[in-house]
């Protein structure tokens, strides 16, 4: 499953928004109905995986704890109990729960940004600053394909 490309929308008074129609597409193309979703590890915004996606990261994460290691059982505690069912409406529409509202500083508009396997909610302003430097992509992947070809 694939995501590309990034959508604006509004989210409502209650924090609702359609989940834009391309990546539902993508997600009934491979049966996919369920959504899980979570703050991000490393910046401010919101992270939305199909079922599919969640499942195998937390069994990625499972299989690499030892039940009897405090600190990898809160990694795993941290990593699952920050996530929240989320379901679709007849419409398209998702509600996103307040305190992920909050924590993304998103207050209307949203941008969602297909990252491969996951879906992002990004509060507007913030992807807009993300995506003005196209050609700092070209230097990190420049950075980061030449460490693979050494």
């Amino acid at each position: 499953m694939r995501f590309t490309g990034n959508i604006d929308a509004k989210t409502d008074e209650k924090g609702r928004v359609f989940l834009p129609s391309i990546f539902r597409k993508v997600m009934r193309s491979e049966d996919e109905e369920g959504l899980v979703l979570r703050r991000d590890l490393f910046v401010k915004c919101l992270v939305l995986y199909p079922k599919k996606v969640w499942e195998a990261q937390v069994d990625a994460i499972r299989a690499r704890t030892n039940p009897f290691d405090r600190r990898q059982r809160e990694v795993l505690r941290l990593f699952t109990a920050d996530a929240e069912n989320i379901t679709l409406d007849s419409g398209g529409r998702m509600l996103i729960p307040r305190r992920y509202l909050e924590y993304a500083e998103i207050k209307g508009e949203v941008r969602f940004i297909g990252v491969d396997d996951v879906i992002e909610i990004w509060n507007r302003a913030s992807a807009d600053e993300l995506l003005s430097d196209p050609e700092k992509v070209g230097d990190l992947l420049e950075d980061m394909m030449a460490d693979k070809a050494e």
